[in-house]
């Protein structure tokens, strides 16, 4: 099998995600999994398309992350995972990660600042005299 890359966004956050076989290593723009995420609830995020469908420890992942907080960048990731994994073998891959809802594109964003106002939906005080 060749390398299979795949994109994933979340928030502002876009993961380049290139799949390949190997024995597990996940690199983040260079760095380990442990030194670029910190937080173990967001590894797991990160690996989670893998323990759904069985293949922990099978795929070696090399990640681009630019954009968005952590949080966002970790969803963007487990989003790019999951749509790489349903291009190696869509038939095994698809139902389980459709199921969790891996392969569905959180679309929400932060709504725009808009003129006039302190933010998006907040209004200053109104006076009626």
């Amino acid at each position: 099998m060749k390398q299979v890359n795949a994109l994933g966004r979340r928030k502002s956050a876009v993961a380049r995600v290139y799949l390949v076989p190997g024995k597990g290593n996940i690199t983040i723009n260079g760095r380990d999994i442990n030194d670029y995420f910190v937080d173990a609830s967001l590894r797991y995020i990160v690996n989670q398309p893998f323990e759904v469908t069985g293949t922990v420890a099978q795929f070696d992942v090399k990640a681009n992350l630019d954009g968005g907080g952590i949080k966002g960048q970790a969803e963007a990731m487990r989003l790019g995972i999951a749509r790489a994994l349903c291009e190696v073998d869509k038939e095994a891959y698809r139902s389980t990660l459709k199921a969790n809802g891996f392969l569905t594109r959180d679309a929400r964003e932060v709504e725009r600042k808009k003129p006039g106002q302190p933010g998006a939906r907040k209004r200053f005080q109104f006076s009626k005299r």
